[in-house]
């Protein structure tokens, strides 16, 4: 036999009653009017169910973390270094391929002295008529430095045995400046000719820093051959 609870008391009401009499009885003995009983075979009419309202859930929106404090050097103090850095290494390179082009440093070593601007030098009768011009700065299979240049006889006399000492200065040089670097040559030219000649060239410097044609003064002393001022030769 099925029975409901009292939702009041608790306690199993038969399905005849509509409601539960012991709930009625104290009703009635507190003054109040009592529900009338359900007739034997009614139906209990159902109970209304309020849906419980879904829970509300809080949707917090997303906050980043503050950025941590980068412990170091500062971006400009950086840029500055690397900068340095670079400079240097390019400082390094370049005097790396100079020295190796040198010859491991042994042009540094060279002398430079001037032979025609020696004091007391005998001038030798052929100075006059010969002519250095043209010279142009070269390198040959050995990466040493050699002049290339225009060698002039002006004297109708053919002379064997030509030698001489070029001295080479900047075109703006000073007297208390160093030469640049000097060359000797030996040749035999003709009467009124002129020929080209090559020799190598003593200096301190590289290639590239030494003065460009259009920028370049020679010093010549002609050395060879040991002619007298009154020679028939030159006449």
């Amino acid at each position: 036999m099925f029975t409901w609870i009292c939702p009041q008391c608790g306690r199993e009401v038969p399905p005849a009653y509509m409601d539960c009499p012991d709930c009625a009885a104290k009703a009635t003995a507190a003054g109040s009017a009592p529900a009338e009983p359900l007739t034997p075979g009614a139906s209990v009419p159902p109970q209304p169910v309020y849906a419980q309202p879904a829970p509300q859930v809080q949707v917090r929106p997303y906050v980043p973390p503050p950025p941590q404090p980068v412990h170091g050097l500062p971006v400009w103090l950086l840029t500055v270094l690397f900068a340095f850095a670079f400079l240097g290494f390019g400082v390094g390179i370049y005097w790396v391929v100079g020295y190796l082009r040198g010859g491991h440093g042994q042009g540094l070593a060279a002398t430079v002295e001037s032979p025609a601007a020696k004091p007391g030098a005998k001038t030798n009768p052929f100075q006059k008529y010969i002519e250095v011009s043209g010279v142009r700065f070269l390198e040959d299979a050995k990466k040493r430095t050699v002049a290339k240049f225009l060698l002039t006889n002006h004297s109708d006399a053919d002379i064997s045995g030509l030698a001489g000492n070029v001295t080479i200065w900047g075109r703006t040089q000073k007297s208390e400046e160093d030469a640049q670097g000097t060359f000797s040559f030996t040749a035999n030219i003709g009467p009124q000719e002129s020929k080209e000649v090559t020799a190598p060239v003593t200096t301190k410097f590289k290639i590239y820093e030494l003065p460009d044609w259009q920028n370049v003064t020679l010093d010549l002393q002609i050395t060879a051959p040991a002619v007298s001022a009154g020679s028939p030769v030159l006449q």
